[in-house]
């Protein structure tokens, strides 16, 4: 078959071709604005960036290794930026015993996404989306996650917690055909930052198609006494909670050719979406990533924070850290933490860019790589 791309199309031809650092500078100043739109956090209102000059400038002080170009996020039906603190709550009830039922709904389908401008993937996907809804629940609460899959294969949904096996998601407990429906139930334990995924096999087909999605339990401080504070700070919707920004992040990449090798690295999908479209932070609040990595085909991704060090709570199910005053980790597929920092030392850290990115280069030339908007706050 003739070539039509005059490089070859696997990860490393890109590299060679040197098309993206070609073409960096030609980023529209439209798609490096700041997020007026979402702001980060809670609400937290702030204020749009002067103009787009700092932010190519520290593209190009890296290298300019960026694709060119944007993503049509209305037609993929999900935005990255909006992603990162887009939690699923589900519907809560009451069961017959007083305890609080959460009840979400989720369904897989095929679905034609673009991973980066101008380049389409034919997702598995659950509600249209990849990855899926971060699903967010309390400590002890009954989870009732009803499923149905409207895609072409059977799937499942398999959960990182203690459940019984009947509920596992897996082939033998049980997979879902098309047009067929499941409803898992179990409590939500224990707490931490987890996530879910299609166990059905070929796994590593499953997943790579973007059938995962990030799965946190927030902490009960009564059932903490001794770390009430902590566990309160985690607990959405607590005033304690408010004063975090907090994001969600999978750590993800793509095989368009499927040789099992991967062309496009993303954090929640679109390369280099946070390069274009930097993440805003407000200088002296918190910040709080749950990050999990469901990268196909590598065995470890990474990430590192530039100019700044974070506290990092392994698997998210403790209230102390696991390592501290670290700038950079690394994940196995379906490992998962959570990392706190701040930009708040005026001594250190003024307002501007930093960035973050996986300290594989490769991976960070193919797209995951993306920077920190600090700003003050408003007044």
């Amino acid at each position: 078959m003739k070539r039509w791309l005059p490089f070859d199309l696997g990860r490393r031809g890109f590299l060679g071709a040197g098309f993206l650092a070609a073409a960096g500078a030609a980023v529209s100043a439209r798609s490096a604005s700041g997020q007026t739109s979402h702001p980060a956090g809670h609400g937290a209102e702030v204020p749009p960036a002067a103009d787009a000059a700092p932010v190519l400038g520290h593209r190009a002080a890296h290298g300019a290794m960026i694709t060119v170009g944007e993503v049509d996020n209305e037609r993929n039906g999900f935005d990255p930026t909006a992603m990162l603190t887009d939690w699923d709550t589900g519907i809560l009830s009451t069961l017959p015993d007083g305890r609080r039922l959460r009840t979400f709904e989720v369904t897989a389908e095929d679905k034609e996404i673009e991973i980066a401008p101008g380049v389409m993937f034919p997702a598995w996907t659950f509600n249209g989306r990849v990855p899926g809804p971060a699903l967010r629940a309390m400590e002890g609460e009954r989870l009732r996650i009803v499923f149905r899959n409207y895609g072409s294969h059977p799937h499942s949904m398999h959960f990182h917690g203690i459940h019984a096996a009947r509920m596992d998601g897996i082939p033998g407990a049980g997979l879902i055909g098309p047009g067929e429906e499941f409803v898992y139930e179990f409590d939500a334990k224990p707490f931490g930052c987890h996530l879910y995924h299609c166990h059905a096999l070929p796994l590593a087909r499953h997943i790579h198609k973007g059938m995962y999605g990030l799965f946190v339990v927030d902490p009960d401080p009564a059932r903490h006494p001794d770390l009430a504070d902590a566990a309160r700070s985690r607990l959405l919707g607590s005033p304690e909670n408010a004063e975090w920004q907090e994001m969600a992040m999978v750590m993800n990449a793509f095989d368009t050719n499927f040789d099992g090798e991967n062309e496009f690295y993303a954090c929640n999908t679109i390369a280099h979406c946070y390069a274009k479209k930097p993440i805003r932070i407000v200088r002296n609040r918190p910040v709080r990533i749950y990050l999990v990595n469901v990268t196909e085909f590598d065995p470890i991704n990474s990430f590192h924070l530039h100019a700044n060090f974070f506290d990092y709570y392994d698997q998210g199910t403790t209230l102390t850290p696991t390592l501290k005053t670290v700038d950079l980790i690394m994940q196995c597929q379906a490992q998962r933490g959570i990392l706190e920092f701040s930009f708040g030392d005026s001594q250190d850290h003024e307002a501007g860019l930093y960035m973050f990115h996986a300290h594989q280069s490769e991976f960070t030339e193919l797209g995951w790589m993306g920077m920190f908007d600090v700003v003050e706050a408003v007044s």
